[in-house]
């Protein structure tokens, strides 16, 4: 089988899947060669995240590496979510084919936009490891929308329910 139980099991049914109303911090990523697109909502307090969702167009490896990311970071501070790599993603599932690793890479680079979005709403220092990501991450979401403008813009509104 190419994908693990536990991969299918968070494609199948995934965990934290919508949106968060008045979020405190939202992120998007996304990868222009295979038009996956992901958002990741997050609701913090005291400087722990307290409640994570996502929502995602893509193929199996992107749901279930949205999903597993909202798993891992609920609970965690913004600092201890920032420690988060996409190795540990891909161990939480239990591996993901060489060909899809790159799904994890997107769902840890929606969840550090939604943690740069929270910190820049509160006014607070943005690391600076944080920010070359936010940079990288902004460079590839404004590549896609550049190539693909009018259907990226019919994804969002459909991920983030706006008509």
């Amino acid at each position: 089988m190419m994908y693990s139980k536990n991969v299918m099991e968070h494609f199948m049914k995934p965990k934290n899947s919508g949106t968060i109303k008045n979020a405190d911090g939202v992120g998007q990523a996304g990868n222009i060669v295979c038009g996956d697109v992901m958002f990741i909502f997050i609701k913090v307090k005291d400087d722990v995240i307290m409640d994570l969702k996502f929502k995602a167009l893509g193929c199996v490896a992107a749901i279930a590496t949205s999903s597993i990311v909202t798993e891992l970071a609920k609970g965690k501070t913004i600092d201890q979510a920032l420690e988060m790599s996409n190795q540990d993603i891909v161990e939480a599932l239990g591996g993901l084919p060489p060909v899809k690793v790159h799904c994890s890479l997107l769902a840890i680079d929606a969840l550090k936009e939604a943690i740069y979005d929270y910190l820049k709403k509160q006014d607070r220092e943005i690391p600076a490891e944080l920010e070359r990501a936010h940079e990288r991450i902004s460079k590839e979401v404004q590549g896609i929308e550049g190539k693909f403008g009018n259907f990226v813009e019919k994804q969002r509104e459909f991920l983030l329910d706006k008509k």
